[in-house]
């Protein structure tokens, strides 16, 4: 039964789910060095991989989340926090995330495990690194915890185990409790606003049938993703994708030590989206649930340089497998 507890205790403030989902991404300002690689995919399309490397044995190959890239801190902070424990990080700069318009209609979306499929093969072909670890973290959490299903009978050898931080597992619940306050609905503003913006860019770029008056009215997940996450990527319609692209009915196909941290004040998840069955009934997947965090958050102080608890976590996690 791998439920896993540990001391998460922040200060007063940060027991706030909102404050403590804002703080990291307001206040930590990490600044790492990588070096940018171009990987083309087998579409024709690219991808950017940012990679922190100390010339280490094992590497992470580290997915962020909706609109997010290898800029954010969360990200970044691994990526710190790896290199001092002689480990590489590479971050996957998901379609259309690296800074640069991918040259497809579809760019990424929240089950699209195949380029996540595609970097690990690039990366196993042009490295030499002895062990792989996946991280993802919201979205590219789905994303990690989707491949670590999907693939799990025909994975590379070298993958040895993967960690998620605040999946939604299952999008259609995050996707309507995003709808259900003011301050979730902020959240969904900020996210759409971005997504709309590179949306319309790419019916500019890519003329076909997509009502662009939808798209630009989309006022939540629901709406957007019927106008335009689904039908560019091939699907019928909003819950067809949530349901087809939903990590949570692969966990139990996991074969391979696999770590969830959620907190349970996640204002981005419902309670659909914490599997503690999976974690009652899959050996080989653990839970860590964690009162206070919010999402991606996990701070425990305003001291930036203390706020490490998430990564710590994460790198305990993998020492142990290692």
């Amino acid at each position: 039964m791998p439920l896993l507890s540990k001391d998460f205790k922040p200060n007063l403030a940060l027991k706030t789910q909102h404050f403590n989902t804002i703080f990291r991404y307001f206040f930590n300002n990490e600044n790492t060095q990588y070096k940018r690689q171009r990987v083309t995919l087998n579409d024709g399309d690219f991808i950017d991989l940012d990679i922190a490397s100390v010339q280490a044995k094992t590497v992470i190959i580290a997915t962020h989340g909706l609109e997010g890239s290898s800029k954010s801190n969360y990200i970044q902070a691994l990526a710190r926090e790896a290199n001092q424990k002689n480990i590489d990080v590479i971050a996957l700069n998901l379609r259309s995330c690296s800074g640069e318009p991918n040259r497809k209609l579809a760019s990424y979306h929240s089950g699209k495990t195949a380029d996540l499929s595609e970097i690990i093969a690039h990366v196993i072909k042009n490295y030499s690194y002895e062990k792989i670890y996946l991280v993802g973290y919201s979205l590219g959490g789905n994303i990690t915890l989707k491949y670590m299903g999907e693939y799990a009978n025909k994975m590379p050898s070298c993958i040895q185990g993967a960690v998620g931080v605040s999946v939604p597992c299952n999008l259609e619940g995050s996707a309507l409790i995003l709808n259900s306050s003011f301050f979730r609905r902020l959240y969904l503003a900020n996210f759409l606003k971005t997504l709309k913006e590179k949306a319309l860019d790419k019916l500019a770029r890519f003329p076909n049938n997509m009502d662009k008056e939808r798209i630009a009215q989309a006022t939540d997940f629901i709406a957007f993703d019927d106008a335009f996450t689904a039908p560019s990527n091939g699907f019928k319609d909003a819950k067809d994708y949530w349901t087809k692209c939903s990590s949570k009915p692969f966990l139990k196909q996991i074969k391979r030590n696999t770590l969830l941290i959620s907190a349970l004040d996640d204002p981005f998840l419902d309670q659909s989206c914490y599997p503690f069955e999976a974690a009652k009934t899959n050996p080989d997947f653990y839970f860590l649930a964690t009162k206070y965090g919010g999402h991606v958050g996990f701070s425990t102080s305003f001291s930036i340089a203390k706020n490490n608890w998430l990564e710590q976590q994460i790198l305990a996690f993998i020492a142990e497998r290692l």
